[in-house]
């Protein structure tokens, strides 16, 4: 009997013929014969299975949130555009707004229709005065649509501007009393200067819901949602004409100034007399020598 590949050897096994070869029996306790590879065969394929079915699971879990994901980006530019038309609304008043009644106030329903039409309609709609945006899709913003194509803004209409706490009127966006409920401008009586207090504009949308009966555009078939945005600004900032103006009303902020003025004199001539002339006077009461003074060879003539 001879012994090949050094395995006879090891087991101590005589060579067997090609025939009987196939069918011998590894003895126990040899590893490396004790696993059939059809067994091995059996688990990969199980193992495949179950990586197939988890990944099944998981992507029936995250595929329609990718699939919803542009529609956050959409209601992000939305409120960005909110944001930006109560913006156009709260500026409008300062140029066409003016609590003495020199300016009179714009429309609201002229000041409605141009927030529409400019903030929420095609983004090449022209600025025109008088252009109301229509209820169709030439005057719609492609990008609000949803995945089946639906305006997201389904009527103009309910794109809605307010002023203050939803007043429909410029009048009521004024508020004169601050968070703790005091007057914001105490002394603006005093030195006769209107107090409105701090105007705001409000802009609001109300957006239409995903298709209902859709499994992947849950929650969004029932949002009910409304964007709201607001801007608030301090409408009068009290600009003085010029200098001499300011003066006027700075000095009411001190009413002594006005008593120590009528006196004035007899302590300018006094100061004098004990000085002889030497010192200046003080000038009780005279804002005029805190003015900004521009020397004369700094200012360049007007041409006629």
């Amino acid at each position: 009997m001879m012994r090949a590949d050094g395995i006879a050897d090891r087991l101590a096994l005589p060579v067997l013929p090609a025939q009987e070869r196939r069918c011998a029996v590894a003895p126990a306790g040899d590893l490396a014969w004790s696993r059939p590879r059809r067994v091995q065969g059996r688990n990969r394929t199980r193992q495949a299975g179950q990586a197939l079915t988890e990944f099944l699971v998981i992507a029936l879990t995250l595929v329609p949130l990718f699939l919803l994901l542009p529609m956050v980006g959409k209601y992000q530019d939305l409120v960005h555009a909110t944001q930006m038309a109560s913006r156009y609304a709260a500026f409008d008043a300062t140029s066409f707004g003016n609590t003495a009644g020199f300016n009179p106030w714009k429309p609201p329903a002229q000041l409605a229709a141009e927030v529409r039409r400019r903030f929420y309609s095609n983004a090449d709609a022209p600025i025109k005065t008088g252009d109301v945006a229509g209820d169709f899709d030439a005057n719609r913003n492609l990008f609000w649509r949803d995945p089946w194509g639906h305006a997201l803004i389904r009527n103009f209409s309910d794109v809605g501007v307010s002023f203050g706490k939803d007043q429909p009127t410029q009048a009521g966006g004024f508020d004169a009393s601050g968070s703790d409920g005091a007057a914001l401008f105490a002394n603006a009586g005093v030195i006769g200067l209107a107090s409105p207090g701090v105007y705001t504009a409000n802009v609001s949308v109300t957006l239409a819901n995903l298709p209902a009966g859709i499994k992947s555009t849950e929650p969004f078939d029932k949002l009910d949602l409304t964007i709201k945005r607001h801007t608030s600004l301090l409408f009068d900032p009290w600009h003085s004409p010029d200098t001499e103006r300011t003066e006027e009303r700075v000095g009411k902020l001190a009413p002594i100034g006005t008593a120590v003025a009528a006196v004035a004199p007899v302590l300018d001539g006094a100061i004098d007399a004990i000085d002889m002339g030497k010192v200046r006077s003080p000038g009780f009461a005279d804002l005029s020598q805190w003015r900004d003074v521009v020397p004369l060879d700094r200012i360049v003539p007007e041409a006629k």
